[in-house]
């Protein structure tokens, strides 16, 4: 048996050893007086979602007449969410089905999904398509989509330092939370005109005339939220002209597709116009208007690549990032959307009866406008209300003040946000007298 030499520890010195290493992790855990641990005491209350705290306050309202339009979500003629019934079809082939099972997806999605998505939003005839520049996951819902794209460009978009990212004046809130939580610094391009509740196209090109080079352009495709105020096809045009001249990137969001128009071509043009035209760009899709999957969760995110050589190589390596971004935040994406729109989108049959589900949706909303215009109208409200019809989607900019809809929640239970946004699907035959009495009734007191 060998003796320890004089260099190799005792007992003794093993002891000391590992209460010294005892005693460094104990105040590392426990932090020491000059290294400051982390305490809840330092974590400030955030501010209450307005929309939510809207939301609630209408839940809380015992008036019987009381009238919301605050949510974003189709609401049928009796105010009732309503299943498309092309979903309640597609609901019962998926659930019927002897194949059904409950594993997890792809990284990227179901497969059978993001070629159809992709195909819906570009056109099945894209050139984009055809040469492989396209690549597309699957979301959860549009905000994940614009999630995934925002995170993508904050990390691999050349500029040092990173470009800045413009949003339309007004957008949809959390368009600010999602591009300022990777890191950008947001500017404001002018969009809508308060003096002809219009568009300002002036102050719009004159704003990407003068962002810098490289600069990121958030885009709605079609339905503006929150103004339902959208650009011509000329004006498109004119855009994307502006946007070639500056180097400026584009990212579409569009999450009303056929909601809007209820034409899905005519809602994607100014996506395909882009495409076309060989920008290199970013889509965010959602389907949760389109299909009502609000609380499914099915989106997708498309990043295309610009048409030359060696395009399908760098998509796929754009593909391969996306995979590592989507892996550290979702892994995998949820699965029952997905096979819901999957089999609409993928069956002609199923296909067609979406689309008259969606004129269906959009018709209805259609109707709503111009019968509060009509309403309006006739009752002699003061100002123009042309702006109604003009506008298109779910949302509409109304050009009612704060302390107009400030009087609206309090004297007669009617609740918008503080901007004068309602939501068009919040009308229907039961209230929209009411609404236009509240409306004549408000504007006149404070004309």
């Amino acid at each position: 048996m060998s003796t320890p030499s004089s260099s190799s520890p005792s007992s003794s010195s093993f002891t000391s050893i590992a209460k010294s290493r005892l005693s460094s992790l104990a105040s590392h855990i426990m932090g020491s007086p000059s290294t400051p641990v982390f305490s809840t005491s330092v974590v400030p209350s955030a501010p209450e979602d307005p929309l939510f705290g809207l939301a609630q306050a209408y839940r809380q309202d015992p008036s019987d007449k009381k009238v919301d339009l605050v949510i974003g979500a189709y609401r049928d003629d009796n105010a009732k969410p309503w299943v498309l019934p092309v979903v309640k079809k597609a609901d019962d082939l998926i659930r019927n089905d002897p194949n059904l099972n409950h594993e997890y997806l792809p990284i990227k999605g179901l497969a059978e999904y993001t070629s159809a998505a992709q195909k819906l939003i570009v056109g099945a005839d894209s050139p984009a398509i055809a040469d492989s520049r396209i690549a597309t996951f699957q979301t959860i819902s549009g905000t994940g989509a614009v999630h995934l794209g925002a995170l993508f460009l904050s990390k691999f978009h050349p500029a040092t330092p990173k470009p800045h990212l413009y949003l339309s004046s007004p957008t949809w809130a959390n368009h600010h939370q999602i591009f300022m939580n990777v890191g950008f610094t947001l500017q404001n391009y002018p969009y809508f005109d308060a003096k002809t509740k219009g568009l300002d196209f002036d102050g719009l090109k004159g704003s990407l005339n003068s962002a810098p080079k490289g600069s990121i352009i958030l885009l709605h495709a079609c339905a503006h939220n929150p103004t339902g105020v959208d650009l011509t096809q000329a004006q498109w045009k004119e855009v994307a002209d502006i946007m070639r001249s500056r180097s400026l990137f584009p990212f579409f969001d569009c999450a009303y597709q056929g909601f809007a128009s209820g034409d899905l071509a005519r809602d994607a043009w100014a996506i395909r116009y882009f495409v076309e035209q060989g920008f290199e760009l970013c889509i965010a899709q959602s389907f949760a208007k389109n299909f009502g999957l609000y609380g499914e969760r099915t989106g997708a995110f498309h990043f295309v690549s610009a048409p030359g050589d060696g395009a399908a190589q760098n998509n796929a390596h754009v593909a391969s990032q996306l995979a590592i971004l989507q892996r550290s935040e979702i892994s995998n994406p949820p699965a029952y959307g997905a096979r819901i729109a999957s089999r609409v989108l993928n069956d002609p049959e199923l296909f067609a009866q979406w689309e008259d589900d969606l004129r269906t949706m959009s018709g209805r909303i259609a109707e709503m406008r111009s019968g509060l215009r009509q309403r309006l109208e006739q009752k002699g409200t003061p100002g123009s209300w042309v702006h109604i019809t003009d506008q298109i989607g779910m949302f509409s900019f109304t050009g009612l003040s704060e302390s107009q809809v400030k009087v609206l929640r309090e004297k007669w239970a009617v609740y918008m946000t503080k901007n004068g946004r309602i939501s068009m699907a919040g009308l229907n035959t039961h209230n929209l007298d009411y609404f236009a009495e509240a409306v004549d009734s408000v504007v006149r007191e404070t004309s």
